[in-house]
């Protein structure tokens, strides 16, 4: 079975090995997640297993996502995700998910929601240099000369300007299970992964093995 959960980033912190080395984990609260449901080739044109994350109110959710639930037989669930896997008979409707579906050493990929930073300058968004600060100098901040002359006469595609920074979706792959506990649904991964505290993210297996 490919190991998926969905988890909520707590924040991050410590652990020390046995010869003593520091290894900064972020602590996410992974599962329990429920299946809500299993698509199939044959019935959906894919393969896939849809799993809900969070106890919620019905009058929270619409109706169109409420009758999903139903459909399913299971309680309202604040997260709704699918996950695209090969081995959907392993997966059955109602099934809960917990985070043992892991073990330490194994790699793992983390999906999560960077923080918004707004509209940004050329500095922070893309970390260009500055102009000096002294002997009259105007630009400080600003992108400079983006033009090409008479040709092509006009900017190109791609450049590098100020705009909407953060708040997209990050992927960061590799990251190594340091614990797993079952009692309380906590998943130590080194590292640093994206979003804010109590962010939604999205745990897969990278399924390149177990490090060691």
């Amino acid at each position: 079975m490919m190991a998926a959960i969905i988890g909520r980033k707590l924040g991050m912190t410590r652990v020390f090995k046995e010869d003593g080395t520091a290894v900064p984990v972020t602590v996410i609260e992974a599962g329990p997640c429920v299946v809500t449901r299993v698509r199939t080739k044959e019935t959906d044109g894919y393969e896939a297993v849809q799993m809900g994350y969070g106890a919620t109110r019905k009058k929270a959710l619409t109706k169109p996502v409420l009758g999903q639930f139903e459909k399913a037989g299971v309680t309202p669930r604040r997260r709704l995700t699918e996950f695209r896997i090969d081995n959907p008979g392993d997966y059955e409707v109602g099934q809960e998910i917990k985070v043992d579906v892991f073990e330490p050493g194994q790699i793992v990929d983390v999906t999560g929601w960077s923080k918004g930073r707004g509209f940004q300058g050329v500095t922070k968004r893309h970390g260009m240099s500055t102009g000096r600060q002294t002997h009259g100098n105007r630009n400080h901040r600003k992108p400079g000369s983006i033009g090409q002359s008479a040709t092509p006469a006009r900017v190109w595609k791609g450049k590098k300007l100020p705009g909407r920074m953060g708040g997209g979706r990050v992927t960061i792959k590799d990251l190594s299970v340091v614990n797993v506990d079952s009692n309380t649904n906590i998943l130590l991964v080194r590292g640093a992964v994206p979003g804010a505290s109590n962010g939604y993210l999205l745990i897969t297996d990278a399924v390149r093995g177990v490090k060691k």
